[in-house]
C-alpha cells in the first residue's frame, strides 16, 4: 500500500524530519561557507557508524522551513526536539512559534496535539514501518550500511554553518516508493559529533524542508514522561486515515 501524501509529511516530519513547515533558519542564519576539501567517503561513513552506534538519546532546539516553490511561501516554527534511540525509538517534538503544537512518535504510531483546540490526530504508521526508518532517522543512529541500501550517497562538499564544520553530503533515494515522495536528501554532518546539524528534503515539485539544530545535547538521561504529549489527557482523539 502506497502512503498519503499527508502520511509522508508526516514521516518527513518525523525525521527530525518532522512536519511539513519549518523555521526562520534561512531569514536569520548565516550563509554557510564552503571550503573546497576533498574528503574521503569511507572515513566519513566509519566515523558516521561510530556515532550512530554510542547515541542513545539526541535533544536540541529545531527550527524548520517549509518553501512552496510554485507560489514562493516560506513557511517557520521553531522548538524543541527529543530523541530516544532503540528498538522501537521515540520521538518528541514540542513546536512552540508561531503556534503551540506537540508531535509524538512512538511505537509506529504519530500523534499530533493542538492545544488550541484540544485536539489529538492520531496516524497508524505500522503498514509503512519501512519508510518510517527512511524519513525518520536519516543520520541520527543509522548504520550506513542501511543508508546504503536505500540510497546512493555521495559526498558534496565541506561547510563552515554556524561555527560548525560540516560535511554535506547527498542521498538519492533508490526505491521508487522513496523517490516518488521525496527527490533527494541533503546532510549537513558535524565533524565534531558526526551527527547531523541540518537536513534538506526535496519533493519532487521543487519544495523543500529545512531542518536546523541547535544546543544539541547528546546521550543526556531523558525521563520517560518527555516522550508523552502533556495536558492531553481530556483532549479529544481524531483517528486520521
Amino acid at each position: 500500500m502506497k502512503p498519503t501524501r499527508q502520511k509522508t509529511l508526516i514521516l518527513i516530519s518525523l525525521t527530525g524530519v518532522l512536519l511539513a513547515a519549518g523555521a526562520s533558519f534561512l531569514a536569520s542564519a548565516s550563509s554557510p561557507k564552503k571550503i573546497k576539501v576533498s574528503r574521503d567517503m569511507a572515513e566519513i561513513l566509519s566515523r558516521m557508524d561510530d556515532s550512530a552506534k554510542r547515541l542513545k538519546t539526541f535533544s536540541a532546539d529545531l527550527e524548520y522551513t517549509k518553501m512552496t516553490v510554485l507560489v514562493d511561501d516560506k513557511s517557520s516554527e521553531n522548538g524543541r526536539i527529543f530523541f530516544r534511540n532503540g528498538k522501537n525509538p521515540e520521538i518528541l517534538i514540542n513546536i512552540q512559534k508561531p503556534d503551540a503544537k506537540f508531535i509524538l512518535f512512538k511505537k509506529n504510531k504519530a500523534e499530533i496535539f493542538n492545544p488550541k483546540i484540544n485536539q489529538i490526530q492520531e496516524y497508524d504508521l505500522e503498514q509503512h514501518s519501512g519508510l518510517v526508518q527512511q524519513f525518520f532517522l536519516l543520520g541520527f543512529g543509522t548504520e550506513t550500511g542501511e543508508l546504503k541500501k536505500s540510497y546512493m550517497i555521495r559526498y558534496v562538499t565541506e561547510e563552515e554553518l554556524s561555527g560548525d564544520t560540516t560535511v554535506v553530503l547527498e542521498l538519492l533515494p533508490r526505491k521508487e516508493e522513496i523517490a516518488a515522495q521525496l527527490a533527494k536528501v541533503q546532510l549537513w554532518i558535524s565533524e565534531e559529533s558526526w551527527l547531523p546539524v541540518q537536513q534538506k528534503f526535496f519533493e519532487p515539485s521543487g519544495d523543500y524542508l529545512l531542518a536546523h539544530y541547535t544546543a544539541v545535547k547528546v546521550n543526556r538521561q531523558l525521563p520517560s514522561r518527555i516522550f508523552e504529549i502533556p495536558g492531553s489527557k481530556d483532549a479529544k482523539r481524531v483517528k486520521m486515515r
